[in-house]
């Protein structure tokens, strides 16, 4: 699987707070921040697991001109 990258700004004191819940779990920030998208739910797919996302079949709708 190719990985990507994901760069975001927050406030100090989230990532002191990520840090430190990461931490606490004995885990990264990475596996925290995968867990909890992970964990979204996508009513249209119907899979929460962002994983199983790579398999999902893509709709297209055709636009009659």
């Amino acid at each position: 699987m190719k990985e990507d990258y994901l760069r975001i700004r927050m406030s100090k004191r989230r990532m002191d707070k990520l840090r430190l819940y990461a931490t606490m779990k004995d885990t990264t920030m990475t596996h925290v921040i995968e867990d909890l998208i992970d964990s979204l739910k996508i009513p249209e797919i119907g899979n929460s697991d962002a994983r199983g996302l790579e398999e999902a079949a893509l709709s297209s709708t055709n636009i009659a001109e």
